[in-house]
């Protein structure tokens, strides 16, 4: 089996974070979001990996490369998808490596999804991955047949008639069907909001008969947007399967679990955690941070840090107040 991981997304609304780095390579509980979703495929036995890159692709490849281009029997394939349009068109772009596949994984890489993955493999059929949502008009939706098969895929629909959302996993048994209905798309032009979408070349293979089920996802983080990614931070530090890396050079700090803590930091006179992932080489003095994702080559001084993420590189010196308070007295720094 073949998995494909589209990474070539610029991440807008991650900025100022994709700046100077890809989404996939933004970190979450200690390591990049691509590196969560690599490892529970090499758990799974997938090892034939092909990456759709784009922005700033060369970081992404240079890191798969470097983390698992060593490992025995991992088979690594990375296509450049330029200009970007769409998941459909990255499906198409890497025809040449998805040819006279049995079956193909496809795995969304700026999404990290928690399930039975090896039971989501051995469907004889093509399966989505979904999961029930408030708003599932931002996302692509999977509309049900009685017998729960799927009657209808729809990208982002104005007026959703289900709340079941894509997640981001696909599981394709006829690759060869799916690469002609990408084709097709594009042929015929059929662009769907500025993009060829992998929901509209799906429906080409349900309109030929194909049969489509789906799967309830245990988890699922999109991490697009700073909100989702320090919620996914939080619950993958809460997991048992979480082991806390703590920090070797401290002084007079105190840690609150769970937290992730890079080779090479210095840590002074602060508290840290819980939910708390820190990049290699920073250095933290004075500061109580909680909730927070922090870079790699990083400085903090005098900071009180709640549900924030900061880059790798970055300097944040925090006020320093003298205060001579008198009696009956309330003073509120916050902004609320």
């Amino acid at each position: 089996m073949k998995a494909l991981i589209p990474v070539a997304g610029i991440g807008t609304k991650l900025r100022p974070h994709t700046h100077t780095q890809p989404k996939a390579m933004v970190p979450v509980a200690g390591k990049p979001i691509i590196a969560h979703i690599v490892d529970s495929l090499l758990e799974s036995g997938i090892r034939d990996l092909v990456f759709v890159i784009g922005y700033l692709g060369d970081k992404i490849e240079s890191y798969i490369r470097e983390q698992y281009g060593q490992n025995s029997g991992v088979r690594l394939a990375f296509v450049v998808q330029d200009p970007r349009e769409g998941l459909a068109q990255a499906v198409w772009v890497s025809k040449e490596h998805l040819k006279n596949s049995p079956k193909l994984l496809i795995v969304l890489g700026d999404t990290i999804v928690k399930l039975d993955l090896d039971q989501f493999l051995r469907s004889n059929d093509h399966v989505v991955g979904v999961k029930k949502v408030d708003q599932p008009g931002l996302f692509g939706v999977a509309e049900l047949n009685e017998d729960g098969t799927v009657k209808r895929l729809v990208e982002k629909p104005k007026i959703p008639k289900s709340n079941l959302a894509l997640v981001g996993i696909y599981l394709i048994n006829q690759p060869d069907e799916l690469i002609k209905a990408c084709g097709l798309l594009i042929q015929k032009q059929e662009i769907n909001q500025g993009e060829y979408q992998l929901t509209d070349a799906l429906m080409y293979m349900v309109n030929k008969g194909a049969v489509i089920r789906t799967y309830a996802v245990d988890n699922w983080f999109d991490c697009g947007r700073k909100e989702n990614l320090l919620e996914a931070n939080a619950i993958l530090m809460s997991r048992p399967d979480f082991h806390n890396k703590p920090c070797k050079d401290h002084d007079n700090t105190i840690f609150i679990p769970p937290i992730s803590i890079g080779e090479g930091c210095k840590i002074s006179h602060s508290i840290i955690g819980p939910n708390v992932a820190i990049g290699e080489k920073t250095t933290i003095s004075y500061s109580i941070i909680k909730d927070t994702i922090i870079g790699s080559y990083s400085a903090l001084e005098t900071a009180v840090l709640e549900n924030s993420i900061v880059g790798n590189d970055s300097v944040l010196k925090g006020p320093n107040q003298s205060l001579n308070i008198g009696d009956n007295t309330e003073i509120n720094f916050n902004n609320s």
